[in-house]
């Protein structure tokens, strides 16, 4: 039964999008992709490895044969945009934008916000004191529109993602005061909605796509002091919100995904109150119920992970948590070396994670516990990898590496 559950969940989930990769964390936010990659790699397995024009730790998107990034340099506070062959790294284009350099957390950058893609244009956002800027450029990089949604008030510096749907620009702006939940027109870039967030607190959670069994689309947005937050994706009207985290002023982090009826969620704080909570529809129509939830050894910057019937929480310091998604019942929990600040991606049977150091991990999928791989990138590495055309890319801070078959 459990066999044929996760086959189920795994070929839904990889419909949409099996060759593609277009927002961070893949098809609507699950880590979840297509290649034939072995745990321990050799040197046929390094396709390329290229220079970055600049440097960062936003995740790469790709669309068909092309993959998108941004850039930042440290100093001046300069953008890049730039897009790649997924054959050979070759850069197709680039563009720069000046921009000046602003007070940020010491694990932030210049460029920790991951474009979204789709088959008609790239969508790149950054944000200064002087303003959130969103851009959209076609595949052969020209621009299509810019928009500007005002100063971006954050004492950590920005690093919010965008996310599309229909025909939306979604885009998530919890700050110190005047945060927006934002959805734009993807063609022109005009404001569709906006849902002010009374959060006044930074939050870089991306949001996901969520439809409940007979509802309709909503978006899905976390924060600490709001907890999970469903909005109608249409309107931009609020369906129901829960509050599920500790009474601290923290910010939400790791990024929510679903499966099915499940929607998972995470928040904590280093040394404080740590949440993963798993919610499902309510008995009444337009709500939610918690089914459960872990509160200890969970992730705080990395997003947990749904393979078929077992949700998979990757800690900061290494710790990896199997859980009964029905139930929360843990399966196993064990450590694997390193300090994580990127998300978990799944293809096949195998978790792959990448360290603060650089060296990629990889752990079974299943009911015990399995160390298959740690392959070395050799420098520092806060990302999220891509899965995209049977291949992995990783962007470690100043390169970006392709990984594939034999």
């Amino acid at each position: 039964m459990r066999c044929a559950t996760l086959l189920i969940l795994l070929t839904f989930t990889m419909t949409a999008g099996a060759q593609d990769w277009p927002r961070f964390r893949g098809p609507n936010g699950s880590g979840l992709g297509k290649a034939d990659l072995p745990a321990q790699w050799t040197a046929a397995n390094r396709k390329w490895s290229v220079k970055l024009p600049g440097t960062g730790h936003g995740s790469p998107v790709v669309w068909a044969d092309k993959l998108f990034l941004l850039g930042g340099d440290e100093a001046t506070g300069r953008r890049t945009a730039a897009c790649f062959s997924t054959k050979d790294g070759r850069r197709l284009w680039q563009r720069d934008f000046e921009a000046l350099a602003g007070k940020q957390h010491r694990l932030n950058s210049a460029a920790s916000s991951t474009p979204a893609v789709d088959a008609d244009r790239a969508y790149f956002t950054w944000g200064t004191a002087q303003k959130l800027t969103v851009i959209a450029f076609t595949h052969d990089g020209k621009t299509a529109w810019e928009a500007d949604l005002g100063p971006v008030k954050r004492q950590h510096g920005f690093g919010s993602s965008p996310i599309l749907h229909d025909d939306l620009v979604i885009l998530s702006n919890d700050q110190e005061s005047d945060g927006h939940l934002f959805a734009l027109d993807r063609a022109t870039g005009k404001v569709r909605w906006k849902l002010p967030r009374a959060e006044n607190h930074s939050n870089y959670a991306t949001p996901c796509l969520y439809t409940p069994p007979g509802g309709k689309p909503q978006v899905v947005v976390v924060s600490w002091r709001l907890g999970a937050t469903g909005v109608d994706v249409a309107t931009g009207k609020q369906l129901w919100q829960m509050p599920l985290f500790a009474p601290k002023q923290e910010r939400a982090i790791g990024s929510p995904s679903t499966a099915g009826e499940y929607l998972i969620v995470n928040c904590a704080f280093t040394g404080g109150p740590k949440h993963v909570v798993v919610l499902k529809p309510g008995n009444e129509p337009g709500t939610m119920r918690e089914a459960w939830r872990i509160e200890k050894t969970v992730p705080h910057i990395p997003s947990p992970i749904i393979v078929g019937d077992r949700a998979y929480l990757w800690s900061d310091q290494g710790i990896v948590t199997c859980a009964k998604l029905a139930t929360g019942e843990v399966v196993w929990s064990e450590r694997v070396e390193g300090e994580f600040l990127g998300s978990p991606v799944c293809t096949g049977d195998k978790l792959f994670a990448v360290d603060k150091g650089g060296k990629v991990f990889a752990v079974a999928v299943g009911d015990k516990f399995q160390l298959l791989g740690a392959n070395p990138l050799n420098e520092l590495c806060q990302s999220t990898p891509a899965i995209a055309g049977g291949r992995m890319f990783i962007r470690t801070w100043s390169q970006l590496h392709c990984v594939g078959a034999d």
